[in-house]
C-alpha cells in the first residue's frame, strides 16, 4: 500500500471550496485580514489562486472570481498600526485592492456593557458589510480553522448550547465562508513558514484572561497531552455528524411546519401565506400591521418533543430573522404552555415575542 501523501493548507483550501461549492463565477469577494497566522494564510492562498487564473487559467477551481481585503485596527494593542501596515504591504505588492478602519473597540465595549470579544466581532462584521457594499459584492471570506471550531464548540457546551452547538462553525452561513475551516492551527503555521510569510502575533492570544483563550491555551492541550492527541480531529467528527443529523431534523421540521401552518403575516420577509383549509372555528383575525405566525395546536401537540421544540425556534426564526434571546427555559415553558391549552394562556419570552394559546391555535405575534 503506497504511502499517504500529507496534504497542506493550499490543497485542503481548494478542496474545502469545492465540496461545500464555497465560490461560484463572478463572485465579488470580501475577505477578513487581521495580519495574523490564518488569515494571512488564507489571503496568500486566494492571491495563488487568482494569479494562477489570469496567467495561465490553470487554477484547480476553474472558477472566475475577484476579491479585495478589509483590516480592522482595534486600537486595543501598541502594534495595531503596524498590523494594519503589514497588512497594506501585501496588498500593494500583489495589486489587491485594500480597505481598513480604527475602531476603539474599548470604548464601545464599556458603552454598550459587552466584552472588548464581542465589541471587536461586531465592529469587525459590521466593517466587512460596508465594504462588501461599496464593492458590490456577495461574499465575505473569514479566516475561521478547525481549531476554532472546536474551541466554539467547547464554548458552546459550556454554556449549555445543547445538541447545536456541537456544530460549532459552519463552512458556508449566508454570504459568510470560511475556507480554512478544514485546516488545523499547526498546518497553517506550517504553511506560513513555509511561504515566508511572516504573520504577525497576537499577543492577547495568549493571555489567559478569556474563556476561548483559556480553552485554547489550558484545556485542550492538557486533553491531548493527557487523553487524546488526535482530540482537533475527533471534535471535527463529531460536528460533522451533528451537522448531518441536524440537517435531517431541520428537514423534517420545515415538513411538518407546513402542515400545522395555519397562517402566516410577515411582511418583512415578503412572505404572506394563507392556508385555512381546516375548519377550526373560522374566526376571523383582525388584519392589520402585525406580523404574526399562527399553528394548528392539536397538530403540533401530537408531534414528538424534539420536532417541536425545532419547530418553535424554527417559527420565531422565521418571524424575526433569528432565535438570539430564546433559551431552552424559553423553549420548555412554550411547550407547557400548549399542552395545557387552559383558557386564553399567553407568554412572552422577551419584551418582542408573545405566544399566544386559544381556542386550538397558537399565534406567535411580533410586538413593536
Amino acid at each position: 500500500m503506497g504511502k499517504r501523501i500529507k496534504e497542506d493548507c493550499y490543497v485542503k483550501v481548494v478542496k474545502t471550496i469545492q465540496k461545500y461549492k464555497l465560490l461560484t463565477e463572478g463572485d465579488k469577494l470580501v475577505i477578513g485580514v487581521s495580519g495574523g497566522p490564518d488569515s494571512m494564510c488564507l489571503l496568500e492562498i486566494f492571491t495563488k489562486i487568482k494569479q494562477q487564473n489570469c496567467q495561465n487559467g490553470m487554477s484547480p477551481l476553474a472558477i472566475n472570481f475577484d476579491f479585495v481585503v478589509a483590516h480592522v485596527n482595534h486600537m486595543i494593542r501598541e502594534e495595531a498600526k503596524e498590523d494594519e501596515e503589514f497588512v497594506k504591504k501585501y496588498c500593494e505588492k500583489n495589486q489587491i485592492q485594500f480597505y481598513s478602519t480604527s475602531i476603539d473597540v474599548k470604548k464601545i465595549a464599556n458603552t454598550n456593557k459587552i466584552s472588548t470579544e464581542e465589541a471587536g466581532r461586531n465592529a469587525r462584521y459590521a466593517f466587512f458589510d460596508e465594504v462588501l457594499q461599496k464593492i458590490g459584492g456577495n461574499k465575505i471570506v473569514i479566516a475561521h480553522n478547525k481549531n476554532d471550531k472546536v474551541e466554539t464548540m467547547m464554548m458552546n457546551e459550556l454554556r449549555g448550547c445543547g445538541i447545536q452547538g456541537l456544530i460549532g462553525i459552519e463552512p458556508i452561513r449566508g454570504k459568510y465562508i470560511r475556507p480554512l475551516i478544514d485546516c488545523e492551527r499547526k498546518e497553517i503555521e506550517t504553511y506560513c513558514e513555509e511561504n515566508q510569510l511572516q504573520p504577525r502575533i497576537d499577543k492577547t492570544n495568549f493571555e489567559n484572561i478569556y474563556t476561548r483563550n483559556k480553552i485554547r491555551n489550558i484545556i485542550i492541550p492538557y486533553i491531548q497531552k493527557e487523553f487524546n492527541p488526535n482530540f482537533i480531529e475527533t471534535m471535527d467528527r463529531l460536528s460533522k455528524l451533528v451537522a448531518e443529523q441536524e440537517a435531517y431534523v431541520q428537514k423534517q421540521v420545515k415538513i411538518i411546519y407546513k402542515q400545522i401552518l395555519i397562517k402566516e403575516n410577515i411582511k418583512t420577509n415578503n412572505i404572506k401565506i394563507d392556508n385555512q383549509k381546516l375548519n377550526t372555528n373560522k374566526q376571523n383575525i383582525k388584519e392589520n400591521n402585525q406580523e404574526y405566525i399562527i399553528l394548528d395546536l392539536k397538530k403540533f401537540n401530537t408531534q414528538e418533543k424534539v420536532i417541536k421544540s425545532n419547530i418553535l425556534i424554527y417559527t420565531i426564526t422565521r418571524l424575526f430573522g433569528t432565535s438570539k434571546g430564546i433559551e431552552k427555559i424559553h423553549i420548555d415553558d412554550i411547550l407547557k404552555l400548549c399542552a395545557n391549552n387552559i383558557g386564553n394562556k399567553y407568554l412572552k419570552p422577551n419584551k418582542h415575542v408573545k405566544v399566544f394559546v386559544k381556542n386550538g391555535k397558537i399565534k406567535f405575534s411580533k410586538e413593536i
